[in-house]
């Protein structure tokens, strides 16, 4: 399927009905269908062929997510740009991608204006929402050349989409998603999670992310996407109320403050089915705690850019004994392998280990992407043994559920020992005063690496750094007790909520 086939499923069960909605205002399947037809058609008409890359720069909002579908009719690749990215990282991204199209929102314009001029292959550009020189308006340039497009034939491994992994961790690398991997994480969703016809989506994180990705399942059911054009809590609640909203996905990060939320107990969540939860573990206390106040809803997803949401999904039902009460054992793990993903742990010679002993996390099936675009090195090193890599640390259980102790790099030595930042951050986070926190390393003369923490405390809460220290060894012991900790109001985040530890560790070297 491509992706503008989701769409037309969705409108096959009813074009009158909701589709994307925002600040009060709908647009039907039927319309969103029919301007989707006029965009590939526009997309045709500007010399865009088959398998050319068009990238879309902009906030949440009806009309880019109507773009991607034109994009996916023009039987182009889309490639979404975050726009709080930097300007040098989506410049670098565009160039990599070749992209010849791109359609952005005025508020990026000055953003755009840095990057265009360093790249040649940019051949139209197309503002959304306003006027700016040098770029079409939307209108205008749907009037000149919209119409209906040409047929386009695609095959299972043709490019849909070209997604950027970030430049946290050094120069971004592209990773090439086809048809078939797009088609493989939607219906994994479809089978992992409970849906009724016509469910209710609302999107607060990003589009450019997995919030975007989830959009198609909800679709496939004819359902309606409620778009938040910002993050903001107290709306996020109000919405989920005013439409009855059925399915969200929120970092653990944003969960958190929902919970924090004064008007969390006061609004009506009965309509939640599943509140999807990813991108970041999530601690146990709190998790136990959205259980109780939230609902029996919550959904957690484990999946990367290179193998989208699904490799092992914990599901609502999972969250559960048979017995209805809280399945506290499985709560810090990753839930189960999903029907179409084979899930193993292998080691640093590439033999694959018994259940229950720890390795690197490694994956096969139909989810993992087509390659790194242009990276054959990349691609191979990921791939070796025939496993896409994750640089995820973890063990599979006797039951087949999936911890994840750490990234690979994260793994701390001290003292002879494998410390695993993640198991730290859990005993931290299960304090009551802890909103937040990160463990790293830090160079040490007599243990070689110094287990570290910096924490966020929640909101009138305080807790002093002895305190949670020997909070942690109560429940550790003394070689994972963190040796310094440190207090701090807010915690470096990348664009998608992940902590950044690379800028903790720069920030504790500099004593900053």
């Amino acid at each position: 399927m491509r992706l503008c086939d989701y769409l037309d499923k969705g409108a096959s069960l009813g074009g009158d009905a909701p589709c994307l909605t925002i600040d009060g205002a709908t647009t039907t399947y039927a319309e969103v269908q029919q301007r989707s037809r006029l965009i590939a058609g526009a997309l045709q008409a500007s010399g865009i062929a088959p398998g050319q890359r068009v990238a879309v720069l902009s906030a949440n909002d009806p009309l880019a997510l109507t773009c991607v579908f034109g994009i996916s009719r023009a039987g182009a690749v889309w490639c979404p740009v975050n726009p709080r990215n930097e300007a040098a990282e989506n410049r670098e991204l565009l160039d990599l991608f070749g992209c010849r199209c791109l359609f952005f929102q005025e508020r990026f314009a000055r953003l755009v204006e840095r990057i265009r001029g360093d790249l040649p292959e940019l051949t139209t550009l197309v503002c959304l929402d306003g006027e700016v020189e040098g770029a079409a308006t939307f209108a205008d340039w749907l009037d000149r050349h919209g119409g209906e497009p040409a047929p386009v034939t695609v095959a299972d491994d043709d490019l849909c989409m070209l997604a950027g992994t970030g430049g946290t961790t050094g120069r971004p690398k592209g990773v090439r998603l086809t048809g078939h991997n797009m088609e493989t994480a939607t219906a994994l969703t479809l089978m992992s999670y409970p849906f009724g016809d016509r469910p209710r989506y609302l999107a607060l994180a990003p589009l450019t992310h997995s919030a975007g990705v989830l959009t198609f399942p909800i679709m496939a059911k004819g359902g309606e996407t409620v778009i938040m054009p910002a993050p903001d809590l107290g709306e996020f609640l109000r919405l989920v109320q005013r439409h009855r909203i059925t399915h969200a996905f929120l970092p653990p990060t944003v969960i958190y403050g929902l919970l924090d939320h004064p008007a969390l107990d006061s609004t009506d969540l009965s309509s939640l089915r599943c509140l999807w939860y990813g991108a970041a573990p999530m601690s146990p206390t709190r998790l136990t705690e959205a259980l109780r106040r939230i609902g029996p809803v919550m959904g957690q997803l484990f999946g990367q850019t290179e193998a989208p949401n699904m490799i092992t999904t914990l599901a609502p039902a999972d969250h559960f004994l048979a017995d209805g009460s809280v399945a506290t054992a499985r709560l810090s793990s990753a839930g189960r392998p999903t029907p179409l993903t084979t899930v193993a742990i292998m080691d640093q010679s590439g033999n694959l280990v018994p259940q229950g002993q720890r390795g690197e996390i490694v994956v096969r099936g139909p989810l993992v992407m087509a390659g790194y675009h242009e990276n054959p090195e990349a691609t191979a090193e990921v791939s070796r043994h025939g496993w896409h890599h994750t640089g995820d640390i973890g063990y599979l259980d006797d039951d087949n559920y999936l911890f994840i102790v750490d990234r690979a790099k994260d793994m701390i030595i001290t003292g002879g020992f494998n410390v695993y930042s993640a198991e730290v951050e859990q005993a931290l986070q299960a304090h009551p005063s802890v909103q937040d926190s990160a463990v790293v390393g830090l160079p040490d003369d007599k243990w070689g690496e110094r287990v570290t923490a910096v924490v966020q405390l929640r909101n009138a809460r305080h807790a002093e750094p002895a305190e949670l220290a020997a909070f942690v060894k109560e429940r550790l012991g003394s070689v994972k007790t963190p040796k310094q900790v440190e207090i701090w109001p807010d915690l470096p985040r990348s664009k998608v909520g992940k902590i950044l530890k690379a800028e903790i560790r720069d920030q504790l070297a500099k004593g900053t």
